[in-house]
């Protein structure tokens, strides 16, 4: 049998704690949330994390032993350490896997690791939001139909300033007449990075199956293989070099 994938779903946890309407769909957080369903898969191991923890709970031991991580933040985003974030982003290129979620795109490891703004349109009102799966053969899209559709999301819409993915897997369409690219992929180092779109707070989002099996296919998919640190070695030659 394999070893499980140690996950850890880290959120900010604020959202849930000033407003009613969050706290509502997310009584115990949106990364209990996300680490709730997580938990039902035999394979995964999960952990959680906040903002205010020290270290935000990405300490370099929790990090060490963390297969795949998984980002959630807004209202936050600058009060993110830049150690934190610096160490985040090392442990991608070594090697562990990172999904980021819907407001995670304007998070400070997203645009370091995507090394462009990640601006975008946004409308939060009552659209439509198709999910159109191009992708069908990934892994990250197993087990879903054509496309499925959330009946009430936030609109995200293009142009989305991303560099150009690895893979896209998802095209959202919105009742307003937006397109969005919601899941695409890349490769930083050794680590592989998945940016997934829905998940705005006052939504009940998360609790939808799709969305659930999306990202549960995600940590699979991004699960570490390796961990290589980053080193720059002068190295003697494997053959006598001539006039040595």
């Amino acid at each position: 049998m394999s070893p499980p994938i140690h996950v850890t779903v880290w959120g900010e946890y604020r959202h849930e704690k000033k407003n009613p309407k969050v706290a509502a769909h997310y009584p115990q957080g949106m990364h209990e949330t996300i680490a709730g369903f997580l938990r039902g898969a035999p394979d995964l191991k999960v952990r959680t994390a906040t903002l205010d923890e020290p270290e935000h709970g990405l300490s370099e031991d929790a990090l060490y032993s963390t297969d795949v991580l998984i980002w959630w933040g807004h209202m936050a985003h600058d009060e993110v350490k830049a150690e934190v974030v610096a160490r985040v982003q090392r442990r991608v290129l070594e090697g562990m896997g990172l999904v980021v979620l819907h407001s995670g795109h304007h998070s400070k490891i997203f645009k370091a690791l995507m090394g462009t703004p990640c601006s975008l349109k946004w409308r939060e009102s009552t659209d439509k939001e198709r999910i159109w799966n191009i992708c069908p053969s990934h892994p990250i899209a197993a087990g879903l139909g054509e496309y499925f559709e959330i009946p009430a999301e936030e609109m995200y819409g293009e142009p989305f300033g991303i560099p150009t993915p690895d893979e896209l897997i998802f095209i959202s369409w919105f009742s307003g007449g937006e397109v969005f690219r919601s899941g695409a992929t890349w490769r930083r180092g050794h680590g592989r990075i998945f940016y997934f779109r829905p998940g705005h707070e006052t939504y009940p989002t998360y609790h939808l199956p799709q969305i659930q099996l999306v990202i549960t296919n995600a940590v699979r998919w991004a699960r570490s293989t390796v961990r290589i640190p980053d080193a720059c070695p002068n190295t003697a030659p494997l053959e006598p070099l001539p006039g040595t």
